[in-house]
């Protein structure tokens, strides 16, 4: 009886769970990677087709090149700003007040800020009545207004800086707790052997923070290589600013084409895999 028991118990703990794997994540991948062969109606077998799609199509060239240039900008700026956040706002007074206003724009959805950020943005003819906050103040400024969504490569560092706003403060609360985590002596001990505030940041600060920025930055990359609420609130990947994800989005909706949207996210999930693998190698360190 006790054998039985014994051999029930993980079962009957650990079955739902591996089921709902099973069946929500396991299957669904195996069966994009089927799909991802299949021509567009998921009928007849087309090799590679869909996957030569992928890597020689202008349309998906371009999107990969604009993901190169999230993955640069948008990771350096997030990790940068959240750390720069981080440190400063440990020195004032109010640091609780600081760090709400700097996380709030997390507790917005992506699709809000996305709304909000193309109302900021809004473009009118030069001598219309400008709606956009941001062409209004070139306006009252004496400048022309600019059409930040729709010229290329402006439009995409205008998309990039959506992204900035919404997420460099949960990088700040990460690094910030790893920054409390720094033991004063060694603050102190630097300051006693004469260094300056910029050597204590490069040779003590940096090195104790290094297992939280290692996870912040590879969050951060899994982040942006899925980026889509922006893009497809904003610009749906008109006038050059295409990317992966909302790329696969559109020849799955708006195509219909099953095949060459599978190969997209089988493509997205290899490049994803390795960023994974290391971040969660990184957080095993780190907790130990």
């Amino acid at each position: 009886m006790k054998r039985k028991t014994g051999f029930l118990a993980p079962v009957f703990y650990v079955g739902p769970a591996v089921l709902f794997l099973l069946v929500f994540q396991v299957y669904p991948a195996l069966q994009t990677i089927r799909l991802s062969f299949m021509d567009r109606r998921s009928v007849n077998f087309v090799g590679l087709d869909n996957y030569k799609y992928v890597f020689t199509s202008q349309v998906m060239l371009r999107a990969f090149k604009n993901n190169l240039l999230w993955l640069v900008f948008f990771t350096a700026g997030t990790v940068g700003l959240g750390l720069l956040f981080a440190i400063l706002v440990d020195r004032v007074k109010y640091e609780s007040v600081a760090k709400s206003i700097i996380f709030m724009p997390m507790a917005i959805s992506f699709v809000g800020a996305g709304v909000v950020w193309k109302f900021m943005y809004s473009y009118k003819p030069s001598g219309a009545e400008q709606i956009g906050l941001l062409n209004q103040i070139l306006v009252v400024l004496g400048f022309e207004p600019k059409g930040w969504l729709l010229q290329s490569p402006l439009n995409n560092f205008a998309l990039i800086a959506v992204g900035l706003w919404i997420w460099t403060g949960y990088c700040m609360v990460i690094l910030s707790a790893a920054y409390k985590g720094i033991p004063r002596e060694l603050l102190e001990a630097g300051q006693v052997d004469g260094a300056n505030e910029l050597e204590l940041f490069w040779h003590v600060i940096i090195p104790e923070m290094k297992p939280a920025l290692s996870v912040v930055i590879t969050t951060m990359l899994v982040n942006v290589l899925k980026i889509f609420d922006i893009i497809y609130v904003m610009t749906n990947g008109n006038f050059g600013t295409e990317v992966i994800a909302n790329r696969m989005f559109k020849e799955m909706f708006q195509f219909a084409n099953t095949g060459r949207a599978s190969a997209i996210a089988v493509v997205l999930f290899l490049i994803i895999i390795p960023i994974m693998y290391f971040n969660i190698r990184q957080k095993l360190k780190g907790e130990a």
